[in-house]
């Protein structure tokens, strides 16, 4: 970020969700991993684990890579850019999930099941917590009008 060109007001919404997606994930890690410790044992532990730390993984990586794209705005090129960076984000996802579950398919020491669940239930708390954080946070909206004013969302002048 150059000293003329602000924070987009995005990227303190980004930081907050990576917060609180941080703290959903370790609680849904703590929760995974007592019933992966009953259902599997040892295994399910360590099960739980992975998957709770692929969670984080996956959603650490989209959150980054709109905080990096965020550092282009105000530029002509930002909304190609901006996009082309988020869309190198989910397909350096999707390679690095194929890549952990072609690694895992047959280990002896990861509850498959354990597993997948916990993966699961970090995305869906992690996309709970985005959108609480999105719909809390306080993003002005700005229109130009036809004559070329600015008008704020509230329809006054």
């Amino acid at each position: 970020m150059t000293a003329e060109t602000p924070e987009p007001i995005i990227s303190r919404v980004m930081k907050s969700a990576l917060k609180w997606d941080g703290i959903i994930v370790a609680a849904i890690a703590v929760v995974a991993v007592v019933i992966g410790l009953i259902v599997a044992g040892g295994v399910g532990v360590t099960s739980a684990l992975i998957g709770a730390a692929m969670g984080l993984l996956f959603l650490g990586i989209t959150a980054a890579s709109i905080l990096y794209a965020n550092r282009f705005a105000g530029g002509e090129l930002f909304a190609g850019i901006f996009f082309a960076i988020v869309l190198g984000g989910w397909i350096l996802k999707f390679i690095v999930f194929i890549v952990i579950a072609t690694l895992l398919r047959h280990q002896p020491w990861v509850n498959t099941p354990v597993l997948f669940l916990s993966v699961i239930a970090s995305i869906l708390g992690s996309l709970v917590v985005d959108t609480v954080v999105a719909v809390r946070a306080r993003i002005p909206l700005e229109i130009e009008r036809r004559d070329g004013r600015a008008d704020d969302a509230s329809g006054k002048e």
